[in-house]
């Protein structure tokens, strides 16, 4: 342990005796669960990172799965199965639609700069 850290943990042990955290927000409760617990631990901050721009969560798995079904519906054969893949990709893109809508995804500077190329990506104009 350095210095700093001895000095730390002496002023936080202090702090707890004297009482200066008691009555705080949240004491005595639970932890919220992390959502990246099931992110590896070194790529856990750029996930946060991606999060926080509303580039990672359920909006990315929508994005991947758009791209996924685009890439089946080129491959596809059988017109039933592509009738339904374009079924299933209009009802991701509504989905994707309302996610950005609710979650303001295009409204931060960071992902605002990308929104064309995303659509672009997606398929649209």
């Amino acid at each position: 342990m350095d210095f700093s850290s001895i000095i730390s943990e002496d002023r936080i042990k202090q702090a707890i005796k004297d009482g200066e955290f008691d009555g705080l927000p949240g004491m005595g409760k639970p932890l919220k669960k992390d959502d990246a617990a099931h992110v590896p631990e070194d790529l856990r901050m750029a996930y946060r990172v991606l999060k926080n721009a509303g580039m990672a969560g359920d909006e990315a798995s929508l994005k991947k799965e758009l791209m996924t079904i685009d890439d089946l519906i080129a491959k596809c054969t059988d017109e039933d199965e592509r009738e339904r893949l374009i079924k299933r990709k209009t009802e991701s893109r509504l989905r994707l639609d309302r996610l950005a809508a609710k979650t303001g995804m295009f409204s931060k500077p960071a992902s605002a700069f990308y929104k064309d190329k995303i659509y672009k990506r997606l398929g649209r104009s």
